[in-house]
């Protein structure tokens, strides 16, 4: 039997790396009040937006060394893993014990990382943070 191999399924992001656009996160934050934080990355790159008044948040910087060295290294893991014989990486999904941390790849070895409240349901999140970051990706002008 032959398989087809798939490799990981990422969302582009524009040409200048980092996917930052305030618009993309003000989207994200308008899912709904279970958004806690939304951070874009690409290599030393990161940028953070954290919705006000949060309970339990995590300090900056373990926020910043998350997205430096921990998102990258499980993506790098786990995408891997999945293109082998998965059909590819579409997201990942933490369960810390104050929250989720989705982690979602895209192009030029970036990931968008969204923190979602421990009660909601990340999954649904997951699939709602995916549509707006390809919605936006469709109205991105091409080079």
């Amino acid at each position: 039997m032959r398989r087809e191999r798939r490799t990981s399924s990422t969302i582009a992001t524009h040409h200048s790396g980092v996917m930052s656009d305030d618009a993309v996160a003000d989207q994200i934050f308008a899912i709904g009040s279970e958004i806690r934080y939304v951070a874009f990355g690409t290599g030393q790159n990161v940028v953070l937006r954290e919705r006000p008044r949060l309970i339990d948040a995590s300090s900056n910087e373990s926020d910043r060394y998350e997205e430096l060295l921990v998102n990258p290294t499980l993506l790098l893991l786990a995408r891997q893993r999945g293109d082998i014989d998965c059909g590819g990486l579409r997201y990942l999904v933490v369960a810390y014990g104050n929250f989720w941390q989705l982690v979602i790849p895209t192009d030029h070895a970036s990931h968008v990382s969204v923190s979602v409240e421990s009660d909601a349901d990340p999954f649904a999140a997951a699939s709602r943070v995916v549509a707006v970051m390809r919605e936006h990706m469709e109205r991105e002008p091409a080079d």
